[in-house]
């Protein structure tokens, strides 16, 4: 069974030599600070969420999202750890709740640090460019499909922005060196792997949610064993890392709703009629995940009465976002039972689903998802905006792994050059300071995770200028 003194664990890669006696702040609460203050943070206020980027526009970006979902965690955190202390949990007391809330806050703002421009759909393109091209390319001559290993090749093929993020936060972020990132506590980082399995681990149908996707490339595995060595975990998931997804859950499920309603591909009416339709009632397995899809309902027709009450200008919009927030505390609520409901199994690392699956919010959850794919995932706008985004990743990528791959070698052309130069100085001397004397296999792996982290590290509007400007487009 895991326990808190192991699993808060406080140690960085790099440890402080010198410790300043006048600092009271717990390391999980630096953490934060160095979080707030990183310009790798910082860059989440470029890229999209769900909608492309628009002056004047109001709907979520990256950095409102994990915002939203650092908030949340806290939140969810709290009204967790304090009714474990109220039923007199072992090893729960306001120190643990203290330290879990400050790691769910840092880790809601850090959780998409790796996604890459364009919001999941930029993850998907980079995964089906691989697809199409890693049996097309060639690294000092050899094809590099047979000089890199099963593994190497599945971490391109099944690329993740959740393993991208503890990229960033351990190896790209250059704070004091080009060796620990912004050197998180392990505690905090432990929070972040979603998916405790490597690339090769992926098991869509084990029925644990662990082994869904990756959570960690080979570069970061001799670190994920550090790390999961340390707390306790292992190949376990983290406690914590449960809340954090339920949190994700929760902003972007509602979030998603509000946004599409503010652009006009939802209304009301609709919302309330696909709620109350046989489609969902049909998925209540239980008594009470009908009772809370049928309160859901209630509530949101209750804030259109209301909204109509006060004259309000528009009282279908006002009556949507009004009914958010009551969606938002009923899921933090649900997500904060299912939790402690499931505390004995979570602890022993035997938990294998979603919070939100194993609560009476499970139908009302599913509806939210499944309305938004249906009225804006698919809408035309965001299927028009995922083609033309799908044009630049491609273009891009084109350019910068062929200039990866090529640098320095006897290959290399002019244009691979000059390119590889405007590319990230930081991320270029991290690729050589990987290459060094490493075999002709470790090389071409680290030079195509070179081209990943110059593209992941764009934001939309630096990815749609570059695009511009290699592809000679002078409009």
């Amino acid at each position: 069974m895991f326990t808190w003194d192991k699993l808060l664990c406080a140690k960085r890669e790099r440890e402080h030599t010198v410790q300043n006696p006048d600092d009271v702040r717990t390391e999980f609460r630096k953490d934060y600070h160095r979080i707030i203050g990183s310009a790798s943070f910082r860059r989440l206020q470029d890229k999209a969420q769900v909608y492309p980027l628009k002056r004047g526009d109001f709907v979520r970006t990256r950095l409102t999202h994990s915002l939203e979902v650092s908030s949340f965690a806290g939140s969810l955190g709290d009204t967790i750890f304090r009714r474990l202390i109220d039923e007199n949990t072992e090893g729960i007391n306001e120190i643990v709740r203290e330290n879990c809330c400050d790691i769910l806050e840092c880790a809601g703002l850090v959780h998409d640090i790796g996604n890459p421009p364009f919001g999941h759909f930029g993850e998907f393109s980079i995964r089906q460019w691989f697809e199409d091209n890693l049996p097309k390319l060639t690294f000092k001559g050899k094809p590099v499909t047979e000089l890199l290993s099963k593994q190497m090749k599945s971490d391109f093929l099944n690329f993740e922005g959740n393993a991208q993020a503890l990229r960033v936060l351990t190896r790209l972020h250059c704070l004091m060196d080009m060796d620990t990132g912004m050197n998180l506590t392990y505690a905090l980082l432990n929070t972040i792997v979603k998916y405790p399995v490597c690339s090769t681990g992926i098991d869509k149908k084990s029925g644990d949610i662990r082994t869904k996707k990756m959570g960690y490339y080979l570069s970061e595995e001799e670190l994920f064993r550090d790390i999961t060595s340390c707390t306790g975990v292992r190949d376990r998931r983290y406690p914590l890392t449960f809340i954090l997804e339920s949190a994700d859950d929760i902003a972007y499920k509602t979030a998603d709703i509000e946004d599409a309603s503010v652009k006009g591909l939802l209304d009301y009416h609709r919302i309330l009629d696909e709620l109350r339709s046989d489609r969902y009632r049909e998925k209540c397995i239980s008594p009470k995940a009908l009772e809370m899809l049928e309160k859901a309902a209630a509530e949101l027709e209750k804030s259109f009465e209301s909204a109509k009450s006060f004259n309000m200008r528009d009282p279908q919009l006002k009556a949507v976002q009004r009914w958010i927030v009551k969606l938002q505390n009923m899921l933090i609520y649900a997500a904060s039972d299912a939790f402690c409901d499931n505390y004995a199994a979570i602890m022993n690392g035997e938990f294998k689903s979603e919070l939100l699956a194993e609560s009476p919010a499970r139908t009302l959850a599913f509806a939210l998802g499944d309305i938004a794919y249906r009225y804006v995932f698919r809408s035309s706008s965001i299927v028009m905006s995922e083609l033309s985004e799908s044009s630049m990743m491609t273009f891009l990528l084109d350019k910068i792994v062929r200039a990866a791959l090529r640098f320095e070698t006897e290959e290399k052309c002019i244009f691979d050059r000059d390119l590889s130069e405007v590319l990230s100085e930081n991320y270029l001397e991290i690729c050589k300071r990987a290459c060094e004397g490493k075999s002709d296999s470790e090389q071409c792996y680290r030079r195509l995770l070179f081209a990943t982290d110059c593209v992941c590290g764009m934001t939309d509007s630096y990815a749609e200028e570059f695009y511009r400007i290699l592809s000679g487009n002078k409009g």
